[in-house]
């Protein structure tokens, strides 16, 4: 008899978890379920994350498109799943809409990561991506920029010697016109102006005005001396305001993610971005969509913007006018799935459906639809 009662508790503790998880589990999945069918009465509330090309707002109000649209719905429809769309304003919101069971399945481009996992269930994968950098077309340097740099390499001081030597000449220079040559105008102001362009003649062209020789040839030796040294004074200030503005050029291009320590990044709230860029130490800002990010771009709020490659990819291709460009190799690879609550009972179907849907090359035409037949 006390074996019998033993077998019996035992039989009890192993069927209790599952009694207790059945009426939750078809809560999890968005609406009461049949206990005869075991099929969803209610609609599945989907959870989205506007992200072109995987999920945009259709023409029709409260209507959507897009990859991954298309690949839950042709899900949806196989299995006779009703859904109903809720649309959520960044990734963060939608996860916590997920895990705290308020969705049944969450639907966009959604990485799967270890720290998510620990808060909600992924099905199979179903697209491979990483991580990609957008910034602004390549411009040259503001005056200002250009003015900072000659400061800070030390030239603008050479500057002003220089200007002090050409105020010297100048100086000079009407002196010994005012005493030796008797067609020199008298005034000062006259004789101040004709003597400075002189001496600018030299400086920025390299070529004397006409002048009169009044020392023969020692004079025309004198006269090539300073052609000379205007020469020279050119090419020094060329030089460096062109050694400036390669620096600049340099410092300021990001073409990998080797190039963003110090720079302002823009990520979007939630993403994966974001916890990379944690992770690494830069200095960011969250964006809700890629919309307010590369306006922030333009306005100089921020150097660049890290997210998932496809999203930026696409956003350059399709917005040519945004004048943007997507740099740099994929890091931070990752892979996209749905996300469904903890214990939800559609995470096995569906993940049994995608792996149907790799098989039959379904996804794949969903990414030569959108993404053309380039790898």
């Amino acid at each position: 008899m006390p074996r019998m009662i033993a077998k019996s508790l035992s039989l009890l503790l192993i069927l209790l978890p599952v009694f207790a998880l059945s009426p939750a589990n078809g809560q999890e999945a968005g609406g009461a379920t049949d206990p005869e069918e075991g099929v969803s009465t209610e609609p599945v509330t989907v959870g989205l994350y506007v992200s072109p090309p995987f999920v945009m707002k259709g023409e029709e109000e409260g209507t959507y498109r897009g990859m991954a649209i298309d690949l839950w719905e042709a899900l949806a429809e196989k299995n006779a799943i009703p859904y109903e769309y809720r649309p959520f304003t960044n990734i963060r919101e939608l996860v916590d809409a997920t895990a705290n069971q308020e969705i049944g399945v969450a639907v966009t481009n959604l990485t799967i990561t270890r720290k998510r996992a620990d808060r909600i269930d992924f099905t199979q994968p179903w697209f491979d991506a990483g991580l990609r950098i957008l910034v602004p077309e390549t411009r040259g340097a503001s005056f200002s920029e250009i003015l900072t740099g000659l400061s800070d390499s030390g030239y603008l001081r050479a500057y002003g010697w220089l200007a002090l030597v050409i105020v010297v000449a100048t100086a000079l220079m009407t002196f010994f016109d005012r005493r030796f040559d008797k067609n020199f105008p008298r005034g000062w102001p006259e004789g101040v102006s004709e003597s400075f362009y002189s001496v600018m003649s030299v400086v920025t062209s390299g070529r004397s005005p006409s002048r009169k020789n009044l020392f023969g040839w020692p004079g025309r030796i004198w006269q090539a001396l300073w052609l000379v040294c205007g020469i020279a004074v050119m090419a020094y200030v060329t030089s460096s305001v062109t050694s400036v503005m390669t620096t600049l050029s340099l410092t300021n291009q990001i073409s990998n993610a080797n190039d963003l320590p110090g720079k302002m990044i823009g990520v979007f709230a939630g993403s994966v971005a974001q916890e990379h860029a944690e992770a690494s130490g830069w200095s960011f800002e969250e964006f809700d969509d890629i919309d307010s990010a590369v306006s922030a771009l333009h306005d100089g709020t921020i150097d660049a913007v890290v997210g998932d490659a496809p999203v930026l990819e696409y956003y350059s291709h399709v917005n040519p006018r945004e004048n943007v460009d997507v740099v740099g190799p994929i890091f931070e690879p990752d892979k996209y799935g749905f996300g469904l609550a903890h214990d939800s009972p559609w995470t096995r179907p569906m993940t049994l459906e995608l792996l149907t849907a790799h098989e039959d090359e379904l996804i794949e035409e969903l990414r030569v639809r959108y993404f053309g037949d380039e790898r």
